[in-house]
């Protein structure tokens, strides 16, 4: 017979995940439907977001090769069935304290600084680059974790070393593109492009380096369709993008610099928002969502 879910010790909520601890070795990671934007959770939640998240990363956890978190199937009777298909048991890691991000194409924050710098964290880059661009090779860009409600901020590797030393610090950046590298050949062979990634990792009770939370899913990754990408503009992405994109159009009637939370989601955009979660899982992994439900029932 399973657990409840209130029979673990609750440790902490993220703004999409909620940590429980099942014995002094494993956690019990949950993630829920809250989707977050402009560093707000939004009161309106997608509905199987949790589930996509936690098929996607299951996909590519097996796909890649490099140790993991995992410390059971996502079946495990360890699991309540309340939060069946939305949980992973894993191991308690001593968790590293930066966001490890490898960028293959240049936008967003990456995009930002490269016009002010002509660099993105200290990576000095070929002039001329515009949004969108391929760069010659992936390039890792660290950032520091930041709390609910503020930004995560991009570093130079220097300070990652300067905090972990420089062997760790190496490790860490190898592993990131290393793991990039992997998973944009996946996405490739299925007509997708992984334009850059966010990796975080843990330490085990070994010091060995292990790959850990969430692993390259919408939420942590841009996805692209291959077949529609054109270098110099934005492209349309399998990710919360539909949602940014509605808060800050007239439609919403929202001012993301006020400081006020956004408004609820309309019906569609939480219909729309859903379609391509569920179209990322399934365009990159060749596996149906519905086969996914059922196996969670």
């Amino acid at each position: 017979m399973r657990p409840e879910l209130a029979e673990y010790e609750h440790l902490s909520a993220g703004k999409v995940r909620e940590i429980y601890e099942i014995d002094e070795s494993t956690l019990l990671m949950v993630v829920t439907d809250r989707i977050s934007a402009y560093d707000f959770v939004l009161d309106t939640e997608i509905p199987d977001k949790g589930r996509v998240l936690t098929a996607m990363s299951e996909y590519f956890f097996e796909q890649i090769d490099f140790p993991n978190h995992l410390a059971g199937p996502l079946d495990d009777e360890r699991i309540p069935q309340s939060v069946l298909g939305r949980a992973m048991v894993c191991k308690k890691l001593d968790m590293l304290p930066f966001e490890c991000v490898a960028r293959g194409y240049l936008t967003g924050s990456g995009l930002k600084e490269y016009q002010k710098t002509g660099a993105v964290c200290g990576v000095k880059l070929p002039e001329g680059l515009v949004e969108a661009s391929r760069l010659p090779e992936p390039i890792f860009t660290p950032a520091t974790k930041a709390e609910i409600g503020d930004h995560d901020e991009n570093v130079s590797f220097d300070v990652m070393i300067n905090a972990l030393g420089k062997e760790r610090a190496e490790q860490m950046r190898d592993a990131t593109l290393r793991v990039y590298t992997q998973a944009a050949e996946l996405a490739a062979d299925h007509g997708v492009i992984l334009a850059d990634t966010k990796l975080e990792f843990g330490l085990d009770e070994n010091g060995q380096l292990i790959l850990a939370d969430e692993v390259l899913t919408p939420d942590s990754s841009r996805y692209w369709p291959a077949d529609s990408y054109e270098e110099g503009k934005v492209q349309p992405s399998f990710d919360k993008q539909y949602v940014r994109n509605w808060l800050t159009s007239p439609k919403s009637g929202w001012n993301s610099k006020d400081g006020t939370p956004p408004p609820p989601l309309p019906g569609s955009v939480v219909e729309a928002t859903r379609g391509r979660y569920v179209e990322a899982y399934e365009r990159i992994s060749g596996r149906r969502f519905a086969d996914w439900i059922g196996s969670c029932v």
